[in-house]
């Protein structure tokens, strides 16, 4: 899956080096349940998650370097349903296109290939930088799950749950139509 701006492939093993070159920034892991602070964490979670779901590292097309990762999680086949999640980029591509054009080629293939009716999006809710990221594509924020989740440090998360659904879809690729269409 790609655009002119990113490429996103299925994360293997060959990519922890690549992973390790830009995870190692603190910052990065503020909000994530991870940290990915030595080469063995970087091992362990490309062997966790790729069996487990649909995850993808980021790839710069200008530099044709990994930025980052993302994946779908909690896909419901039967629902048509999935969630696009844990995502982080290397601090170097925060406030570039590569977020951005990360969900629309996610969200393109969520609605267009695969067919899904909803496409859940969630953040911690004192990720600021997240939650506008996700409105700034056209998520609609749904409330926020009290106590949801445990963060690393032992306290309580609440979440912000956003969704796109299908028949919004149109209209958001329409709104960052030209981003969107000359990058495909």
């Amino acid at each position: 899956m790609e655009n002119t701006i990113v490429r996103l492939e299925e994360m293997a093993t060959e990519h922890v080096d690549g992973i390790w070159e830009v995870a190692d920034y603190p910052e990065i892991w503020t909000y994530l349940s991870v940290t990915l602070n030595s080469l063995s964490r970087v091992k362990a979670y490309v062997n966790e998650v790729k069996a487990d779901e649909k995850a993808f590292v980021i790839i710069d097309q200008a530099t044709n370097k990994i930025v980052g990762s993302t994946r779908f999680m909690d896909i419901k086949e039967g629902h048509r349903t999935a969630e696009i999640g844990a995502t982080w980029l290397t601090p170097a591509a925060w406030r570039t296109s590569i977020n951005t054009n990360t969900k629309l080629v996610l969200l393109h293939y969520a609605f267009e290939v695969w067919g899904l009716q909803r496409v859940t999006i969630k953040t911690d809710a004192e990720n600021i930088r997240s939650r506008t990221a996700i409105e700034r594509i056209g998520g609609i924020f749904e409330g926020i799950l009290r106590n949801h989740m445990i963060r690393k440090d032992g306290t309580s998360r609440d979440t912000a749950m956003y969704s796109i659904i299908a028949t919004e879809w149109p209209e958001i690729k329409r709104k960052l139509g030209e981003q969107y269409e000359k990058n495909v």
